[in-house]
Parts: C-alpha cells; structure tokens; sequence
C-alpha cells in the first residue's frame, strides 16, 4: 500500500508539472493569434480604410500603406524651441494643394447611385447634396447636356478647410472639367477659404500619365508646397512634394482622415523651412514612383 501511494504523489506531480507546460504553451499560442487582430486594430484606429466602393473618377492606383500621425517628442523648451517660435513669426504660409474626387469628397451621377450606398452613407452620417452641373456630352439639339450628381462630403472637411486655411494658402487642384468642379467647389467652400482654384486644361500630360499636376506653375521654390492626392501619378513631376491619402468612397465606413491624420501631419509641415525632406523619409515616393517604372530623371529635370 506504501508503494501505491508513492506512485500516486509521483504521478500526480508529473501531471502538475505537464499541466502548467501546456497551459504556457497555450498562453503563447493565444498571444500569437492576437497578433493580427491588434494590427488590425491599429490600422484603422490611424484611419487605414479601403473602399468598398469607387467612384467612377477612380484609378487602378492602391494607396500606400498609410499616412501616419507625425511623431512628436515632448521636451523641456530650450533656446532652439525659442529659435523655432522666433522662426514661425516670419515664415511664410504653405501653399497646400488639395485635389477634389475621393480626397475631399466623392461624387456620383444621381440615376446610378445605387439606394443601398446612399442609405449607407446616410445612416454613417456622411454629409451629402445634389446639384446639376454641365456635362461635355451634347443633347440632340446641340445643347450641352444638365448632369444630376449626388456628392458626399469626407467627414470633417468644412473643420479642415477652417483650420488648414490658418496656416496655408488653399489651392483647389483637380483634374475634373470646370463646369463639374466649380458649381461643386462653390457648396463646399462657401466661406471662400480657396485661394485659387485649377481645373483640369491646367494639368500636365506626360509619356507616363495624363492629368499630372505640376506644381511648378504655383510656385518655382518648391520649400513651402504640398499636394494631397489619392492618386500619387497626380504629382510624378514633384514626388518630394506629395502626400498620397487613402481614397474615400460613400461605400467606406467613416473614416476620420482628414482631421485625425492630414491635418496633424500638415501643420507639421507648416513649420519646417523645406517641407521635402520630412515627406521623403515619411513616404519615399521617389523610389516607389522608380518602382513602377517612372525614372526619375522625370522629376529631377523639373
């Protein structure tokens, strides 16, 4: 009976110990598998949200793979903090250069919309309108035909518009035709905050793209100017200059881009004597434009 008994205090510390092995075994494993779930999480937390649905001024272009918040460091002011704020009482606006279709607003012909994407939209809480604008087809008496479009605002552009204006001049860039994008930028802009305003026979075509935005007709010192697009062949002719953002569709969910991830990173900008640098180590657009075969002997000729 002795030795029964001993068997069972050995047996039963063996299983103690084979117990607590799998049970580490198992917490690790459980770590592991979270792994992509807080990735996941992160990502749209800083606003990674790809479309459900484009709209028809869509390109085949996949957006990068984010646009991050800027990192700021706290730190006890010094005499270089006191430089900077010597600094920022002479340096001039930026000149921010805001493209139109799936960065600040999409936009659909009203008889195609399908009811599912605007109910969508509008339980989201997506601000929308429609309005007619004038279309380059003709009727059959030689009229130019009314288009009925329904736009929806990215959340939060009025807010940004407002608080960009503060610190940019507001440069309105796109590649749609004027007697679409002026009657549209008229309703989202009615305090006037755009400065100037560039339709499409101000774009650029080029062997690689058609449409390219070439900053050097705002500006020749290219320090002080940004352009937000979520095309990024939109400015192949100044690729230290681009910020690429998500696209937004009404068929997305809410994202919060404009105000939780543009804006910080724009008034980052605001403050550096040469906003490219700080764009080249954030996004590297030079080499991803090399690595869809774009040259850059493109852009250092400009």
């Amino acid at each position: 009976m002795a030795e029964v008994g001993q068997g069972e205090v050995v047996y039963t510390t063996k299983t103690l110990i084979w117990n607590s092995v799998l049970n580490w075994f198992g917490f690790l494993l459980q770590i592991f598998i979270q792994i992509p779930l807080v990735t996941t999480q992160l990502l749209s937390f800083i606003g990674i949200h790809y479309p459900a649905l484009s709209s028809s001024a869509s390109t085949s272009f996949k957006p990068l793979p984010a646009v991050e918040l800027p990192i700021i460091h706290s730190s006890t002011p010094d005499a270089d903090d006191a430089d900077e704020d010597v600094h920022l009482h002479h340096i001039e606006k930026l000149t921010l250069v805001l493209d139109l279709d799936e960065t600040l607003i999409c936009a659909y012909e009203t008889s195609s919309l399908p009811a599912a994407v605007r109910n969508q939209a509008t339980e989201a809480g997506l601000s929308w309108f429609e309005f007619e604008c004038m279309s380059s087809d003709k009727e059959i008496d030689g009229k130019s035909k009314v288009n009925q479009v329904t736009v929806f605002e990215r959340p939060g552009l009025n807010e940004f518009l407002k608080q960009a204006s503060e610190f940019a001049d507001l440069v309105l860039f796109t590649a749609g035709l004027e007697g679409y994008a002026r009657p549209l930028v008229d309703r989202i802009d009615n305090e006037k905050l755009f400065c100037h305003r560039l339709y499409r026979p101000s774009t650029t075509s080029t062997q690689y793209r058609e449409h390219v935005k070439d900053l050097s007709s705002l500006s020749k010192d290219l320090r002080r100017i940004v352009i937000v697009d979520n095309n990024p062949f939109s400015f192949l002719l100044q690729p230290l200059n681009g910020i690429p953002c998500v696209p937004f569709s009404a068929g997305q969910p809410p994202d919060q881009q404009l105000l939780e991830v543009l804006l910080p990173l724009l008034k980052h900008l605001s403050i550096q004597k040469d906003v490219r640098p700080v764009l080249h180590e954030r996004f590297h657009m030079p080499e991803w434009f090399q690595k869809h075969g774009i040259p850059a002997s493109v852009w250092t000729q400009n």
